[in-house]
């Protein structure tokens, strides 16, 4: 299993570890701040070994990730991790920013109901079932979504059931959500939120999130 620090420390953006496990161009590590693809959120870009990693996923509780296929690594090899930082904090404050949406839009209305979410470093969206446009909410939710930022509240984020690296995010007195992504730790590290609503077909509603 990949000891996952991206979940203990995710502003960390350099780290040494060990190769566990190579097969052609993938390679496995004792631990890793290399975000693969999960839950909507896009993996980090970065390098290991000196080596650009090309693709990473998710297969249980391990990471593989994919290099070049001349990577050169072997197992036991130790290996610098490096992330690129810019990158990481747009996709945690992002991936932050867009699940206060979602929540707030489902406390206002229980009946929306989420079919999908994508989070970029630079835009994010989530679709619902809809039965009828969502315009004249947006700049609602935008506003609420604004204010919970500059209360700064503080953001906890730990395991429901660590054997199963089940996650959560809570924020006291408003949610408490099932997420593996990664995290602030305060509300008000996100930065101002835009909104913009977009119809991706009949029946479907989208809301495109970015920040200021």
């Amino acid at each position: 299993m990949t000891r996952k620090v991206f979940w203990d420390d995710p502003y960390l953006t350099q780290l040494t570890t060990t190769v566990t496990a190579v097969e052609a161009a993938e390679v496995r590590l004792a631990a890793s701040i290399f975000f693969a693809f999960s839950g909507g959120q896009e993996r980090d870009d970065g390098t290991i070994g000196g080596n650009a990693v090309v693709d990473a996923r998710w297969e249980g509780s391990d990471l593989v990730y994919v290099l070049e296929p001349a990577h050169g690594l072997a197992v036991g090899d130790v290996v610098a991790l490096i992330i690129d930082p810019d990158r990481r904090d747009r996709l945690r404050r992002l991936h932050m920013a867009t699940e206060l949406v979602l929540e707030v839009a489902t406390q206002d209305d229980p009946q929306l109901v989420k079919i999908g979410a994508h989070i970029g470093a630079d835009k994010a969206r989530i679709d619902f079932v809809a039965d009828r446009p969502l315009t004249d909410r947006v700049e609602h939710l935008a506003e609420a979504v604004n204010r919970l930022i500059a209360a700064d509240r503080a953001i906890e984020s730990s395991f429901v059931d660590e054997s199963a690296e089940r996650r959560y995010w809570e924020i006291a007195g408003f949610a408490r959500v099932p997420c593996s992504g990664t995290h602030p730790r305060r509300t008000g590290e996100i930065g101002t939120v835009r909104l913009r609503r977009r119809n991706p077909g009949r029946g479907k509603e989208r809301i495109e999130v970015t920040l200021a």
